[in-house]
């Protein structure tokens, strides 16, 4: 519960976070059908880079704002499009005081058919995600447990979804707890799109994490990992990952077109590094 994510709002981890929700999202849209995105932790929705709180860790400028204003490839300029266009739709003005987490990404790329169910447990940040929301009926905003989520909201009743989890990891069994919510969630709704995501630093049980993901026997997990430094003289975050089950069947050469662009803009020492494979399924 001390977590805060206005610390780290618009940082690499959420760059790359971002951008392939925005990818899941646009996939979805390639039907006429209704479909919903499950937050389950969801945040304030919105973040004011300008704030004390950002300003003191600063972490958006090696993110977000290295970002925005660069010069970009075409084919990757066209990926990232639907995430910066929303970012620079919020900084009318120009550069980056705003700032949307999940939930407001989300909602600002939806068509009138598309819903939202964004999942808050810190109850100040509840406070500021529902007056964000306040009076629209595409969103639905709930005060509770982002883990409960996982077996009370699923399936949704559109039969389509993006389910996003993006913890704290304020816990050493976070991991565990990412994998047993994965496995309750598919059970209930077999047919979603999962997006997971996970930090990458010094001592992280990320292969021991990686086997038991595998384990769960899921037919299509992939895996796209990120790092900007090296983890040796840090015990910060150096990278962070995602495991994304039921991908749409581009997103794969997507991010074999997004990485190297990220990681060239993004990285802040020589080991940085990128990579997508699969965890389980198409090789």
């Amino acid at each position: 519960m001390n977590y805060r994510h206005i610390y780290h709002a618009g940082n690499f981890a959420d760059v790359l976070k971002h951008a392939v929700l925005a990818r899941l999202i646009r996939y979805a849209q390639q039907k006429e059908g209704a479909f919903r995105v499950l937050d389950t932790h969801a945040g304030i929705g919105l973040y004011d880079l300008t704030s004390e709180e950002a300003q003191k860790t600063g972490e958006w400028q090696e993110g977000i704002g290295r970002l925005i204003d660069a010069d970009l490839p075409e084919a990757a300029a066209a990926l990232l499009e639907p995430y910066l266009s929303a970012v620079r739709d919020l900084n009318p003005e120009g550069g980056v005081r705003r700032y949307p987490g999940s939930p407001k990404l989300a909602r600002m790329l939806f068509r009138p058919q598309d819903r939202l169910s964004a999942i808050e447990l810190h109850p100040e940040d509840f406070s500021a995600l529902s007056r964000l929301f306040e009076g629209d009926f595409q969103v639905r905003v709930t005060e509770l447990d982002g883990w409960l989520t996982l077996g009370a909201h699923l399936p949704p009743k559109e039969k389509r979804g993006i389910v996003l989890v993006d913890p704290p990891f304020e816990k050493p069994d976070d991991y565990e707890q990412l994998v047993d919510g994965l496995a309750k969630a598919y059970r209930r709704f077999s047919t979603g799109t999962y997006c997971l995501w996970y930090p990458m630093k010094k001592g992280a049980p990320i292969a021991d994490f990686h086997e038991a993901l595998k384990a769960l026997e899921i037919r299509k997990m992939l895996c796209t990992e990120l790092t900007v430094k090296s983890d040796r003289e840090t015990t910060g975050l150096n990278g962070s990952g995602l495991i994304v089950v039921n991908p749409p069947y581009t997103l794969k050469d997507e991010l074999h077109t997004l990485l190297p662009v990220l990681k060239e803009k993004l990285a802040q020492d020589r080991y940085a590094s990128q990579r997508a494979f699969w965890l389980r399924g198409e090789n």
